[in-house]
C-alpha cells in the first residue's frame, strides 16, 4: 500500500488517519486490475454495466468532483437540476473502458487525482470548513458538508467500489483481492 503521509512527516492524528484509510481503500481498488489486459480490464462480467477499467475511472471522478467541493463548494460538483442528456451520456461513460483508453492511462489518472486529494488533506487549515450541498434527489434539502464528511465521502465510495470490483474480478476469471 501507498503511503499517503510520506506527504508530510507532520501529519499526524485524524488527518494520518483518513490519509491511511483512504490509501487502503485505493490499494485494494487498484489490485484488482493486477495482471489484466486493457480488454479484460473493460470486460463486463456481471449483469450489471461495470468493468474495472471503468470503476476505477468513476471512482477517479468522484474523488476528483468532491475535492473539488471541498475547496469550491456546491458548484464543483455541477447543477443536477440543469444536467442534459449529453452530461447523463458522459456520466454513463465514467463506467466503461471507451475505445483508445488503457488501464495504464485510467490507472495514472486516478495516481494523479489521490496525490491531490492527499495534498489537500494535508493542508486544508481545518477539516470542519463546511458548504452546502448541491441540489439533487439524493441530498438532504439544505444540509452542509464539512471537508471531514466529504473525505469520508471519499473512502466510503472507494470501498464499497472496490468490493465491487473484487466481485467482476472474480467473475473474470476467479482472482480476488483476499482469501
Amino acid at each position: 500500500m501507498s503511503d499517503s503521509t510520506a506527504l508530510s512527516p507532520s501529519v499526524t492524528g485524524e488527518r494520518a488517519d483518513l490519509l491511511a484509510e483512504l490509501a487502503g481503500a485505493r490499494y485494494f481498488l487498484r489490485f484488482t486490475t493486477r495482471d489484466l489486459t486493457d480488454e479484460e480490464a473493460g470486460r463486463r462480467t456481471t449483469a450489471s454495466e461495470l468493468c474495472l477499467g471503468g470503476l476505477i475511472k468513476h471512482v477517479t471522478a468522484t474523488e476528483a468532483g468532491w475535492a473539488a467541493f471541498i475547496v469550491e463548494g456546491p458548484s464543483a460538483l455541477g447543477d443536477f437540476d440543469a444536467m442534459t442528456e449529453e452530461d447523463f451520456a458522459r456520466r454513463a461513460d465514467e463506467f466503461r473502458m471507451l475505445p483508445g483508453e488503457t488501464l495504464a492511462g485510467v490507472l495514472k489518472e486516478y495516481e494523479r487525482v489521490a496525490a491531490r486529494t492527499d495534498e489537500l488533506v494535508v493542508g486544508l487549515p481545518s477539516l470542519d470548513a463546511d458548504h452546502p450541498l448541491p441540489k439533487a434527489p439524493w441530498f438532504e434539502p439544505g444540509a452542509r458538508w464539512s471537508a471531514r464528511r466529504a473525505l469520508i465521502h471519499i473512502i466510503a465510495e472507494t470501498t464499497q467500489h472496490a468490493g465491487h470490483a473484487d466481485i467482476i474480478r472474480e467473475s473474470l476469471d476467479g482472482a480476488k483481492s483476499m482469501g
